[in-house]
């Protein structure tokens, strides 16, 4: 069986050309996207991992929220980077 996911790169930075208010809005967005994922029957949601930032230093509490609110879906770091 083929499987489908993806790997959000969830960046944000203070421009003003970016559609993000904020950090936070990221992280809700992230979350938002790995439930319309799983809606439309996606089998994974990755999320790269950006040391140094504001939005996701750590994956773990985003992976969190988005286990609660999912529960198909298989969810992971797709890229850490070892600045």
């Amino acid at each position: 069986m083929k499987k489908i996911g993806f790997l959000s790169f969830g960046h944000w930075s203070d421009s003003p050309g970016l559609q993000t208010r904020s950090a936070s809005d990221t992280l809700l967005q992230s979350i938002d996207l790995a439930v319309a994922a799983e809606e439309l029957g996606a089998d994974g949601a990755y999320f790269r991992v950006h040391h140094f930032a504001q939005q996701l230093g750590s994956p773990f509490p985003l992976l969190s929220a988005i286990g609660a609110k999912t529960s198909n879906i298989e969810i992971g770091t797709g890229v850490i980077d070892m600045r």
